[in-house]
Order: structure tokens, then sequence, then C-alpha cells
């Protein structure tokens, strides 16, 4: 058996899933929330602030996206690439998380709240160049399937905040100031090591959309793993010996898609043993037809290019216009679009509202009269709701547009409008509202992180898709900005300052839920306008890009 190639886009895409799989720290706030809020004597408008300021550091993502265009270039690559990017990143998550734990142990003084979301910014800001730098390549070395491999890595990332509160809780149970210095040491080793790994390549395989198929397995089996576990051990005492094996399994899990890359490297072998000995008879027979084969075949497959054919002559001056004009756009003309700022609109209401959910749902929990340990289990579960609305999203969309040509925009309508349902279920308070409404925004906000970035790459081109997205997703920190701290912070303040020091009863956040529900919908109204905008799009260029 030949020996494992280092540098294909499989062991890329298993070294940028293992990277994804331990980014999601932000995820994880709630964790060490209440040591940073008592321990800084902050109250809970202030920590919503610094909380604003993780989502601000995870979203304002521009300069990894300047940065990821500027070391992939054709110039650069050679000596530079998608590494660069990671090692930006993991400097600032070190540093960022290590401050707050110097800070929460008394290692150095009380800072200021300003020091503090500095310190929350710039650990939260390495998430987006982690980000970027596995999207954006795993779009490159996918074009055709950008949907499927954007979900996979958005869902390891959301399922990031599963795996790394089992390790919290394998090592560090009841130790939160300790999981600050675990979140500052584990992604920046696990980044510096892996790396190197993640590469764009331009070759198109036949088999693309199987050894896919395969990742997304082996994420739906992680994800049901997970949420096995984070059950059973809310209805268990697991032993320490336990909790370890269980671990040790997860691991396991983990590991598994290195025989994924294997199986690929093998028949990429074989075929192109075979491919040799077929070009070796076709030089023996015609060597002309041989050269004009290769030419047809040679293409850069990111750069989404074809040779004419009849039936493209037939492309009227407009829609050949409109190919140039969305191929490969740069942020400045993008934002002289409409339809860049539809998706800013959508996103605002749908990333804000989602993450005003996530940052507030112990203290909605304990409102609403759930215990410590069913809110608990409300925030572990949030990490497998958010991969399933960002796997899912993004599968289900790549099989739509690839089977029916349903233009990718449509499926953020219906998520946005299912997110409103969520909001309001929770605004009511009925006994289990909270649970059955925060599958429905955990799934339809994870939904977005998908959906989005592959929108954007389909309509503005990947060139600079990391540069583009990153821009669109501010909306995300000033939506949150809005919901939390100026709606669910400020009413859930005003109605504690009524009955006490803290608030209980569904007035603290019915009016807040509301208020998320009609933003929410005012979002998929924007998008169904982008939806009708896109359509023809849709149907002239990206359908033909896809040979449909």
């Amino acid at each position: 058996m030949d020996v494992l190639k280092l540098d294909t886009k499989w062991v890329s895409t298993i070294a940028s899933i293992w990277i994804q799989s331990t980014s999601g720290s932000l995820y994880t706030f709630s964790i060490y929330s209440s040591v940073l809020k008592s321990t800084q004597a902050y109250d809970q408008s202030t920590l919503d602030t610094v909380s604003v300021f993780k989502d601000i550091g995870a979203n304002a993502g521009v300069l990894s996206g300047v940065l990821y265009s500027s070391v992939t270039t054709a110039n650069h690559r050679r000596r530079t690439g998608p590494w660069l990017v990671h090692l930006a990143g993991a400097v600032q998550c070190f540093l960022g998380y290590f401050l707050m734990w110097a800070s929460v142990v008394g290692l150095i003084p009380r800072p200021p709240m300003a020091a503090m979301c500095l310190f929350m910014l710039v650990a939260a800001h390495a998430q987006s160049f982690f980000n970027t730098a596995n999207v954006v390549t795993g779009v490159r070395n996918f074009p055709n399937y950008s949907g499927t491999i954007v979900g996979i890595m958005k869902g390891f990332l959301g399922l990031s905040g599963a795996i790394l509160i089992q390790v919290y809780e394998t090592i560090f149970t009841n130790k939160p100031t300790s999981y600050l210095l675990m979140l500052a040491l584990l992604p920046t080793i696990n980044t510096l090591l892996l790396m190197w790994f993640v590469r764009i390549s331009n070759t198109n395989e036949g088999d693309e959309k199987k050894h896919l198929d395969s990742f997304s397995l082996i994420a739906l089996v992680i994800a049901a793993y997970l949420m096995a576990i984070i059950i059973l051990e809310r209805i268990f005492l697991f032993q320490f010996a336990i909790r370890v094996i269980a671990f040790v399994l997860l691991m396991l899990l983990l590991a598994s898609p290195l025989c994924i890359a294997i199986r690929a490297h093998q028949r990429d072998s074989d075929r192109i043993s075979q491919t040799l000995a077929i070009e070796r008879d076709q030089l023996t027979d015609d060597p002309n037809q041989l050269v004009a084969e290769k030419i047809y075949a040679s293409q850069d497959s990111a750069g989404y290019c074809y040779l004419p054919s009849s039936t493209d002559q037939e492309m009227d001056n407009n829609d050949r216009r409109t190919l140039q004009a969305e191929q490969n756009l740069n942020l400045l003309q993008a934002m002289r679009t409409v339809d860049f700022w539809i998706l800013f609109l959508a996103m605002a209401c749908g990333m804000g509202s989602g993450l005003a959910v996530v940052n507030n749902i112990s203290q909605i929990g304990g409102s609403l009269g759930y215990t410590s340990f069913e809110t608990g289990t409300l925030v572990s579960l949030w990490s497998i709701w958010n991969f399933l609305g960002r796997f899912g999203a993004g599968y289900v969309s790549d099989y739509f547009l690839h089977s029916r040509g349903c233009a990718r925009p449509l499926f953020m309508v219906i998520t946005l409008a299912i997110m409103s349902i969520g909001n309001l279920v929770i605004a009511s308070g009925l006994p289990g509202a909270l649970y059955a409404g925060s599958v429905l925004v955990g799934v339809c906000y994870g939904s977005q992180w998908s959906l989005m970035p592959t929108i954007t790459s389909e309509i503005f081109g990947v060139v600079h898709m990391g540069t583009i997205f990153n821009t669109i997703t501010i909306a995300s920190p000033v939506g949150s900005y809005i919901f939390s701290v100026r709606v669910v912070g400020y009413i859930y303040d005003k109605e504690a300052s009524a009955a006490g020091k803290t608030c209980t009863g569904t007035q603290c956040f019915m009016l807040s839920f509301l208020i998320m529900a009609s933003a929410t919908l005012l979002g998929s109204l924007a998008a169904l306008g982008l939806y009708f905008r896109t359509k023809s799009f849709y149907n002239q260029v990206i359908l033909r890009r896809l040979n449909l």
C-alpha cells in the first residue's frame, strides 16, 4: 500500500476539522461567566457588555480575510499559505485567555472593565482567523460542494463547544478558573501542530461527494454520541473511570476521519494508475487526441473556469455581464451592491438574536424556575442544536441546489422564519417552552453560519470570500449588542430593580423575546427579497457552473 500523502485536500480537510473542534471556546462562555462576574464584581449588564466584545471579536474578521487573501495569492502561495492565518489566530487565542485567567486568579491586579473587554476581544478574534483559514480553504478545495464543506467546517465549530466541555468535565470538573487556562493552551497548541497541513489544492476528483458524505456521517455520529453523553451524565453520576472511557471514545471518533483520507488516497492512486495506462495506449494510437483532451480538462477548480460550448454562446450579453461582475468582486465592490446589505440586515436580525439567547440562557432558565441541572443541560445541548443547523443547512441546501435547482437564499428565508417561531415559544413561558424554543433557535441560528458564507462565495466569488463574509458577520455583534445589552439586559435589570437583585417570572424576558421574534421575522423578509433578486442569477450562472 502507498504511503499516505500529507499534501492532499483530504489531509487538509482533516486538519481543518481538528482545528475547528477546539476553536469554539466562545460557545462555552457560560462555564466561566459566573467566576468572571464574581471575581470582577460585575452586574448583569456589565457582564453582557463583556460578552458583546466576545461576539465582536469572533465576528469582526475582516483582518483575517485580508490576510488570507494576501497570503494565498499565486505569487505568495509557495512561501506562505493558510498556516500564517492560523498562526496569527493562535497567538491571539493564547494572549486573550491567558490575561483573563491571570485577572481571575489575581496574578495581575483586577483590570478595569475596558481592559477585560479588550482581553475578551483578542481571545475571540482568534476564532475568526481559525474559521476563515479552514472555511475558505475548504470552499477552494471543493467548489462544487461548497455548501457541504462549509456545513462540515461550521458544524465541527458548533460541536467544539460540547467537545471542550467534555474535556473540562473530565479534567477540570467544577474548576472554571482552570478552564480559562485550558482555553489559552489547548486550541493554541492544537492549531500550531496542525496548521501546516491546511493547504489549497486545485485538483478535481470524481469521488469528492462520496468522501464528503463520509465526513458528514462521521460528524453526525460524533454529534449523536455527544448528545447521548450529555443526557446520560445529567441523569446518572459518572464515575471518573467511566468519564475517562467516554472521553477516550470521543477522541477515537474524532480520529476516524483519517480512515477517509487513507481510502481516498488509495482510490486516487488506483485512478492515476488507470489513467496513465489509458494515456499510454492513447499516445500509441493518436498523440494529438491526448493533447487536446488534456487542454480541455486542465482548469483551476477554485476559479470556476470552463470552456464555452455551443449552449454557452446562446447566453445574451446581460447574462455575460452578470457572470463577469458577480464572479470575483472585492470588498468595496460588494459593499456597493444591494445584495450585500440585505445579507447584512438578515444576519443582524438572525445571528444577533441567536447570540442573545445563548449568552443569557442560564439567566432565562433561572428566572423561569429551571434548576441549575436543567439550565446546564440546555447550555450543553445548545452546541448540538448549533451543529445540526450548521451542518444540515449546508448539506440540505447543496442537495436541493444540485437536484432541484433551488436558490440557496430560500433556505435562509425558511430558517429565519422558524427562528422567529422559536423566540415566540420561549416568550410564552409555558412549561418546557425553553427546551422546545432553544432547539428551534439553536438549529436555525446555526444554519445562518453555513448559509451566509456559501451564499457569499456564490454571489461575490471565492477570491475575496474571506474578506466579504467576515465583513458581513460584523452584523452578528451589532445585533448581539442591540439585543443582549439594549433589549435583554436592560429589560432584565429594570425588572430586577423593581423586584430586588434578581428577577423571576415570565415578565423578565417575555418582552425581549417578542422583540427578537419580530426582528427575525424582518430578517426572513429581507432574505426573501434576496431570494427573488438572485433567483435568475442562480439559474443562469450557478447552475451552469455546476453543469446542471
